[in-house]
């Protein structure tokens, strides 16, 4: 996998996909500076791992969730390094046990594809329908990263800035301490 040696500040220059400059255009309208790395298809957690590496920060999961009648939808973002259990998070949210949303409704709600889908997708969901989940583990990096609409870049914002992006496009999250399943099966 190429990934270019070199952090970018703002946005890029060349021609890019009307999602990934929407995101751009929404960061620099709040204000909001960041950093990029250029990749090739990154739609794994071992892909990402690489592009942490450049990019000086780590890069959390960003699972598209969804109730058994596909009526309500989440957005988890969590460490990359945790495992995910549904029992968990459902228990915390005080709904029924939560599965991955399909293709579909990620098109339809965030205008992105599956290994692509970050809260700076957040931008598109002009109804309201998604809920930001945070596990508040995360608020322990300075740093979040995530792609901005396609796998083949990656920002990195503040944790404050990403805060400040969310609740700006209308998304303030819900935190949630969701606990390590490894730890839950030691005992």
């Amino acid at each position: 996998m190429y990934i270019d040696p070199v952090r970018h500040s703002g946005r890029p220059a060349d021609d890019r996909i009307p999602q990934e400059l929407a995101i751009y255009d929404e960061l620099e309208r709040q204000g909001i500076s960041f950093d990029r790395v250029d990749h090739d298809h990154a739609d794994t957690m071992e892909d990402c791992r690489k592009i942490e590496e450049v990019l000086g920060a780590k890069i959390c999961k960003n699972l598209f969730l969804c109730n058994r009648q596909q009526t309500e939808f989440y957005l988890l973002m969590m460490p990359g390094e945790k495992p995910f259990k549904t029992k968990y998070l459902s228990a915390q949210l005080g709904c029924s046990r939560l599965s991955f949303a399909d293709d579909g409704h990620m098109a339809a709600c965030l205008n992105t594809v599956p290994g692509s889908v970050s809260a700076l997708e957040l931008l598109f969901d002009t109804e309201g329908r998604v809920r930001l989940v945070i596990d508040r583990e995360l608020l322990a990096d300075p740093y979040y990263s995530g792609h901005p609409g396609i796998s083949t870049s990656t920002v990195r914002l503040t944790r404050e800035e990403l805060l400040r992006y969310v609740e700006g496009v209308g998304h303030p999250p819900i935190y949630i301490d969701l606990p390590d399943p490894r730890a839950m099966e030691e005992k």
